[in-house]
């Protein structure tokens, strides 16, 4: 019998060098570190981000780069968006500062709406996916656990996608579906007549009401998804909506 060729040739174990140096710890230097856990938040707010110089200065350790790199992606914004995106850096690898977790908890606990109201989408979905490792509770990180792995998901087939010459708003046509079988037996899905979407999204809205300190932002993250015109779900529904006016 021979040998089935390997999509990662080294197994999915093979993955995991590339996993662990995306989750080195940041090194800062001394006047880098985070600010103490009852930092005034209202104050840091308040405090718009200086601009972003170019090009980046030399010799600086990784939490200063990622402090430049962020001052450019949150340009506009304030010094509180930017402790976010430092703290969210932090927490997403395997060593961090012994008080982070509890000032990203602090954070969003006390100041939930202001972030909702204004952070990038882009955070948000960062800071839910944050989460799954430091929610105070199991039901928090349970949940985070599985919007991380809806948004990943999306990520890479809407990367795909891009392939196609087709922009995020233009549904496919029905008449073109290849009808090969998909990968690994899985059973087909009626795009017309399913119902995957609702047991995907519909159990997330649900648990979020059991979540206590991330169901509100997951519910707001899947009303912005649903308003979305660039997803798959929307393009599924124009489908539907073709489909059932040319019967």
């Amino acid at each position: 019998m021979r040998e089935k060729k390997q999509t990662f040739p080294s197994g999915i174990s093979g993955l995991l060098p590339a996993y662990q140096k995306r989750r080195a710890l940041l090194t800062y230097e001394a006047g880098e570190e985070l600010p103490a856990l009852d930092v005034d938040f209202r104050a840091l707010a308040a405090i718009p981000l200086p601009p972003q110089v170019l090009p980046r200065p030399d010799g600086l350790s990784r939490v200063a780069k990622k402090r430049h790199m962020l001052l450019g992606e949150l340009a506009g914004h304030s010094e509180l968006a930017l402790l976010h995106g430092l703290l969210i850096s932090h927490l997403r690898k395997h060593t961090y500062p012994d008080g982070a977790p509890a000032l990203f908890l602090r954070l969003w606990a006390e100041e939930e709406a202001w972030l909702l109201e204004n952070l990038p989408t882009r955070w948000l979905i960062s800071a839910v996916i944050t989460f799954a490792e430091h929610g105070p509770t199991e039901a928090d990180r349970n949940l985070a656990a599985r919007m991380n792995m809806l948004f990943s998901l999306m990520k890479i087939y809407e990367a795909e996608r891009c392939f196609s010459g087709k922009s995020a708003q233009e549904p496919f046509r029905v008449k073109d579906r290849n009808k090969s079988p998909l990968p690994m037996g899985m059973q087909d899905f009626s795009v017309l007549q399913g119902d995957l979407e609702a047991h995907l999204l519909a159990p997330l809205w649900r648990d979020a009401q059991h979540a206590p300190s991330i169901g509100t932002l997951v519910r707001h993250l899947l009303d912005l998804l649903n308003t979305d015109d660039s997803t798959v779900f929307r393009r599924f529904a124009l489908m539907r909506a073709a489909a059932a006016k040319s019967r």
